[in-house]
């Protein structure tokens, strides 16, 4: 069980930075130098860019776990990135963080999403393997630098350096000190670009990247659960063996012996995210006691993350994980969605890379005759774009024939 939150000293908006918090005053700036705003701070202004971007409206129409028309209820890439960013703010909020710089990550790490979720990166990277792979994390990095086309004097957002380095590091560092990669091939996208603008791949990333990273890992855990619930591929008595919301369960039926299931089910995602808050604040003071981080540098540096679960709520999380895995992610059901989805990802990529003419205006131009690892990128990059509906839509004028993801 999760110790007391500790929750003596948190910020609430209005004290002064910690010394160890990102100052937008002092940040590294932008790969294209641009005048400053007179009214907003970079790390505002990127987060501004990232909310206006084509890329982030395009992710209302991205799988999270259920395909768009089971219903309108379910969670999309948007809504769970707008969910994530309103708990980093709250945990960079107490930790005297930069709360604008935490939700500008938290918005825009998922950028990078193929249709269909994880299942059509899968199907992309399989795909992708004769020229580096595919990699969300990466996509989302050529997205902000590359790929958004808006701006007369640059391509991609031209966010500041600390956004960028939160998106590709949010998780940890990608390299040791060596340049090795620490969990397999660090993907081509990010070391080019990182030559190019040096985002530090061996070091921590910012506190403020790290609520973005752990609110991420919050939000799907309950709203995961919501899902579940609602579409009777989770039962509360299921969820009442495992622990977490198993003891959340048993004080929401102590409290409110009536209530029904559907308020139930509500009780117990609010209070699991605030459990899950308050221990990622009383364990990030403690490491900050521990490590003493001075200044932004110190964190770069500290060899551990700052912003983690005790050890306690981690193992719970970890139980959580693997109960969502087995009975909702692996649920028969969710795995013949997938099966398709996997399907159309695979079909629509040979035919593009066969074919480039099939795409549109602006995607094809050159390809003919471009070497296979160009022709292949750009195929990659252009469905990696698209939505579920959009995904369907090509497969049905490409194949004549609607694809049944029911």
């Amino acid at each position: 069980m999760a110790g007391q939150a500790n929750l003596e000293g948190i910020g609430f908006g209005y004290r002064p930075r910690a010394a160890y918090a990102c100052d937008p005053a002092r940040s590294r700036g932008r790969f294209c130098p641009e005048p400053e705003s007179p009214t907003r701070t970079p790390f505002q202004r990127d987060r501004d860019r990232i909310i206006h971007s084509t890329a982030f409206r395009r992710l209302k129409h991205k799988t999270q776990v259920f395909i768009a028309h089971e219903g309108d209820h379910y969670r999309t890439r948007l809504t769970h990135s707008i969910e994530v960013a309103q708990i980093a703010r709250a945990l960079a909020r107490a930790l005297r963080c930069d709360e604008d710089l935490a939700e500008a990550i938290a918005l825009v790490h998922d950028f990078g999403h193929t249709p269909f979720g994880h299942t059509g990166e899968d199907a992309l990277n399989e795909k992708m393997a004769p020229w580096g792979g595919f990699d969300h994390n990466a996509q989302s990095l050529r997205i902000v630098t590359r790929l958004e086309r808006r701006y007369a004097e640059f391509d991609g957002l031209n966010l500041t350096w600390e956004t960028l380095e939160g998106l590709v590091k949010h998780n940890g560092p990608l390299t040791d000190s060596t340049g090795g990669g620490l969990q397999g091939p660090v993907p081509p996208a990010i070391l080019s670009y990182s030559q190019l603008h040096d985002l530090e791949l061996n070091r921590f990333a910012s506190v403020e990247a790290q609520c973005a990273a752990i609110a991420d890992d919050i939000a799907y855990n309950a709203h995961d659960i919501d899902d579940g619930l609602r579409a009777g591929l989770l039962t509360l008595d299921m969820l009442r063996d495992v622990t977490l919301p198993g003891r959340i369960l048993r004080t929401v039926g102590e409290l409110y012996p009536h209530l029904d299931p559907v308020r139930t089910g509500h009780e117990l995602m609010r209070r699991q995210i605030t459990i899950m808050v308050e221990d990622v604040i009383t364990t990030a003071k403690k490491n900050v006691e521990e490590v003493k981080p001075a200044s932004v540098e110190d964190v770069h540096d500290a060899g551990r993350p700052i912003v983690t679960f005790s050890e306690s709520m981690a193992s719970e999380e970890k139980e959580l994980k693997g109960f969502l895995y087995r009975n909702l992610y692996r649920h028969p059901s969710v795995v013949a969605v997938r099966r398709v989805a996997d399907r159309i990802v695979r079909d629509l990529f040979d035919v593009y890379f066969a074919d480039p003419r099939q795409m549109p205006e602006g995607w094809r131009e050159g390809l003919d005759c471009a070497e296979e690892r160009i022709k292949a990128r750009d195929v990659a990059d252009f469905l990696a774009g698209m939505t579920d509906t959009y995904a369907l839509k090509e497969y049905e004028r490409l194949f004549d024939h609607t694809p049944d993801l029911r």
